[in-house]
């Protein structure tokens, strides 16, 4: 089943001659005045003879074509006289344009649906004040959803992230020409600020700025796809456009050989915590930048889900304040269990233990996206494990994006 898309075709229309015209490869010549596809030419002239006017039409769509390509990107030129009007329309709605300055040619401003026939109604006129009305038709080669890549997009419409959260675009069909789908992946931050993509996988690609975020900055992702080449006859499925906010700066360093935690907000100290992190070196918690993934009030934690098995495993259930830091595994969460070595152990299998009063006060200050710098160790946080978008330098990251 395919999803119906905006595009616009455009066809025909001026005294003398009309070009349809289309950026890309042509699926046949028009056919001759009187074809069977219903396509018709009305001419209104003002005292010229009938058979003076009659128009030359030459179009790159065949009349009555039944597979045109999807990332085909229609135009209607006049080559005598100006057009007047254009309009393209199909079930699914009409299909956006712009006529240039000249009036001479019109070009859609998206590109086509699977499987849609769209009906092409262009005018134009000359000087002398002859007009032609022209109107076809033609469908579009139909895609299944395996030829189409949907693309969701983090953090959500309306959330409020910290200044570390990347812009997340995933993708449920690989994306091997990378180059082309990024070309239609745009994000616009309010205050302005540069950035880049950067390609994790042929299924996902993520956005940061140079330096992390302005505090209370607003963000547009638009990812413009619909039907755009991804490679390997893949189109992109729809197009889509999200907006987030970006909250307070909260930075959260922990030392893991001090066993404390820094919390600041835009800039300002508010508390340091006493901590534990992972007891080494069978457990070592990572050291590097970290950014928070997920929260949950509640959190079941089962040491094999990890890996941990034998004398060293654990099952504990209703974890309270726990907030995700690397897809492994690691967690901030409230570990009263650990109170008494907190600020003076590390006795965690790898997540970062606070006492509960505390846990509770950090977590409900706490934005998917806040940043959490750790130090102290030798085991290093790898770029994939989480959002590990910040331990690389904005060079490095550039390098990262297909358009490089």
């Amino acid at each position: 089943m395919s999803i119906t898309r905006a595009r616009v075709p455009m066809i025909l229309g001026a005294l003398m001659a009309v070009s349809l015209v289309a950026a890309g490869c042509g699926t046949g010549d028009s056919k001759s005045d009187g074809d069977p596809n219903g396509v018709k030419d009305v001419l209104h002239s003002k005292g010229a003879k009938p058979e003076v006017a009659k128009p030359v039409v030459h179009a790159n769509v065949q009349r009555g074509a039944t597979a045109v390509p999807v990332d085909r990107r229609l135009s209607v030129t006049a080559d005598a006289g100006t057009l007047t009007s254009v309009a393209v329309s199909s079930k699914s709605g009409t299909i956006p344009g712009k006529l240039s300055a000249d009036r001479k040619t019109w070009t859609a401003g998206t590109l086509l649906e699977p499987g849609t026939t769209y009906t092409v109604t262009s005018q134009a006129a000359s000087d002398g004040g002859a007009s032609i009305k022209r109107t076809t038709r033609f469908t579009t080669a139909g895609l299944t959803l395996d030829q189409q890549t949907y693309p969701s997009i983090a953090p959500l419409d309306g959330q409020t992230v910290g200044v570390g959260m990347p812009v997340i675009v995933t993708f449920d069909v690989p994306v091997t020409d990378r180059a082309s789908i990024e070309k239609h992946l745009h994000v616009v931050a309010q205050p302005a600020q540069k950035g880049s993509w950067h390609w994790i996988s042929n299924t996902e690609v993520h956005w940061r700025p140079a330096r992390y975020w302005k505090a209370g900055s607003t963000v547009t992702v638009n990812a413009d796809i619909n039907s755009v080449p991804a490679g390997n006859g893949i189109f992109g499925q729809l197009d889509r456009t999200i907006q987030f906010h970006v909250g307070a700066a909260h930075v959260y360093k922990i030392d893991t050989r001090t066993d404390q935690m820094q919390v600041i907000s835009n800039g300002k100290l508010l508390r340091t915590l006493p901590v534990t992190t992972g007891q080494q070196p069978a457990y070592t918690t990572r050291s590097g930048t970290k950014v928070i993934i997920e929260k949950f009030p509640s959190k079941d934690m089962n040491s094999e889900t990890v890996g941990i098995t034998g004398a060293d495993a654990y099952n504990i259930k209703g974890v309270q304040w726990a907030m995700r830091v690397t897809y492994s595994g690691e967690f901030i969460h409230a570990a009263p269990w650990s109170v008494a070595d907190q600020g003076h152990a590390n006795v965690s299998h790898g997540c970062t233990g606070l006492s509960t009063a505390n846990a509770d006060w950090l977590y409900h200050m706490t934005n998917i996206g806040d940043v959490v710098q750790y130090t102290g160790t030798d085991k290093p946080m790898e770029f994939t494990n989480g959002y590990g978008d910040w331990n690389e330098s904005f060079s490095q990251y550039k390098a990262g994006s297909a358009l490089h």
